[in-house]
């Protein structure tokens, strides 16, 4: 299934400049601006490298959210029905969907990585932290498919899927640790990014790609090991519903 994605990935060359346009946005516009206004303290880090991580981050999750829209389609066009036919588990289905949305969020951030180098971005210049932080995307979206299969299983109309994917993924990204640290939140919102797994990408690739400082990846591996389980887990369960 993520060979069968990076096929169509190959060809949709199109497809992935459009959805390049939002975070080149954020970089080119919103980040300057932010910077130059000095408003937000990110510890010596200038403001566009702090937020760099985050964007590839929204990039990648506003994929993998959507993603549940191929199964609906796959579901009316009868390619759900003869994959689910296969003696593979429907859990090795649900798997393989969801981190086929992967190739997908990698093949952004290959588009939003130059961008960021242009506009004066610095990187840590380690290829393995380089590698490390683009399989912590490959798999954080995986779970993020997984929770739009989730949400497939329950929505059978496809506006209202897509109303209720913003409606998740708005509210998280913006109650994360993307655009501004967690020192300077309310401690309501605190509270709200302790639980939230976008925070633990997030602080996993900008400790990997612009700070170096990697005495709490391990923890943020954690949180989205579990994120990703219990994902894939529960759209395990709920996957029958899409075809009934």
């Amino acid at each position: 299934m993520i060979e069968l994605e990076a096929r169509r990935m190959r060809h949709s060359g199109t497809e992935i400049i459009i959805r390049a346009v939002q975070p080149v946005l954020w970089l080119v516009v919103f980040g300057p601006i932010m910077g130059h206004l000095r408003a937000i303290d990110t510890g010596g880090i200038p403001y566009v490298d702090f937020i760099t991580p985050g964007i590839l981050i929204q990039s990648s999750i506003f994929v993998a959210i959507f993603y549940g829209l191929t199964i609906v389609w796959e579901r009316d066009s009868g390619i759900l029905k003869k994959l689910l036919a296969t003696p593979a588990p429907r859990y090795a289905t649900v798997i393989g969907r969801s981190m086929a949305s992967g190739v997908r969020a990698v093949f952004q951030g290959l588009v939003v990585i130059p961008i960021a180098l242009l506009i004066g971005v610095s990187f840590v210049t380690n290829p393995l932290y380089f590698i490390l932080a683009f399989l912590i995307i490959f798999f954080a979206s995986g779970g993020f498919a997984a929770l739009s299969i989730i949400i497939a299983s329950f929505m059978k109309n496809r506006e209202t899927f897509m109303g209720i994917g913003q409606a998740i993924i708005l509210p998280l990204f913006f109650a994360s640790n993307a655009l501004y640290p967690t020192e300077i939140m309310p401690s309501v919102l605190r509270h709200i990014v302790t639980y939230n797994p976008l925070s633990y990408m997030v602080d996993a690739v900008r400790s990997l790609i612009i700070t170096g400082d990697l005495h709490q990846l391990p923890i943020d591996i954690l949180a989205i090991g579990i994120f990703d389980a219990l994902m894939f887990g529960i759209a395990a369960l709920t996957f029958k519903r899409i075809i009934e």
